[in-house]
């Protein structure tokens, strides 16, 4: 094995990993804290029950620092429907929820307007905006939407765009990777391959991660490389229909073999084949993923 597969190997396989298995939908924890038995707790349910429920949820910790904590508690509120649409959000009032400094709602707030979840504007105040509004290419709202009420949508969504995309990548990557980068590849799908025999889920799904977003990159296209992180986010989300990416067996790795050796060869043809095949969803699976709708 490789110095670069058995440093992945033995980095990725932490005691816990705090991920959610399959069908967990409220994937960060919350603790639950009644306001009734905290001392001073300021209180921000004002007589409105989806506030009231939203207050009573302490935000989660995923070692990303308070401000990082706000940005996933406010995104998940807002991507589940808890804060609608028009629904003004007032700083000092989530300040004291969530005891964390005026900076920090105003930074978390700012994120989330990048995402096109809120706007600000003068005499209005920020409000949520309208999932129309949204940047649902972001891969937080993509990860937010797959654990919340919308993830059959989500999930079907990504499946779709995921068989548009990544064919055409490697197509296009194919006799374009320079040695080191078809190594890594390899070293991926060895990684898979350890990981597999060893029943060690999450180091499998990081390997694959890497595998299909370093695919995208070295497709040659700009365009394309952006959306690695879509592709990254969709291999994060778990629970949805079985695609042989989400289904570590001998057949998936050998579909990811070919797809390295057509790379290698450059056999284009050969490379979109394999990814097809290998994003192809099991007829076995409840919920089956469609092939892309014809319009």
């Amino acid at each position: 094995m490789s110095t670069l597969a058995h440093t992945m190997m033995t980095a990725a396989r932490p005691a816990d990993s705090g991920l959610a298995g399959p069908g967990e939908l409220d994937r960060y924890p919350y603790a639950e804290a009644p306001v009734a038995d905290r001392v001073g707790a300021p209180a921000w349910d004002t007589g409105d029950p989806e506030l009231g429920r939203v207050g009573r949820r302490a935000a989660g910790s995923r070692g990303r620092g308070l401000h990082g904590q706000l940005v996933q508690q406010l995104g998940q509120m807002i991507v589940s429907g808890d804060l609608g649409a028009d629904r003004p959000l007032v700083p000092e009032e989530i300040g004291q929820r969530f005891e964390v400094s005026r900076t920090v709602v105003r930074e978390s707030l700012r994120v989330l307007e990048a995402k096109g979840l809120v706007s600000a504007r003068p005499n209005v105040g920020t409000r949520v905006r309208p999932v129309s509004d949204w940047n649902l290419l972001d891969p937080d709202i993509i990860e937010w939407r797959a654990f919340g009420p919308q993830r059959d949508d989500q999930r079907r969504e990504l499946s779709e765009l995921r068989w548009t995309i990544e064919p055409l990548a490697a197509r296009l990557a194919a006799g374009h990777g320079r040695e080191e980068v078809q190594q890594r590849l390899c070293d991926m799908v060895e990684i898979m391959s350890h990981a597999m025999a060893q029943g060690d889920a999450l180091t499998y799904s990081r390997a694959d991660t890497e595998f299909h977003a370093m695919l995208i990159q070295i497709a040659g296209n700009r365009m394309l490389e952006h959306l690695s992180g879509i592709v990254s986010a969709a291999l994060q989300v778990s629970g949805g229909p079985v695609t042989g990416c989400d289904r570590p067996n001998e057949a998936s790795l050998a579909q990811h073999a070919r797809i390295v050796d057509a790379l290698g060869t450059g056999d284009g043809t050969a490379a979109e084949a394999a990814m097809r095949q290998l994003l192809t969803v099991h007829p076995e699976v409840e919920r089956v993923v469609p092939a892309p709708r014809e319009h």
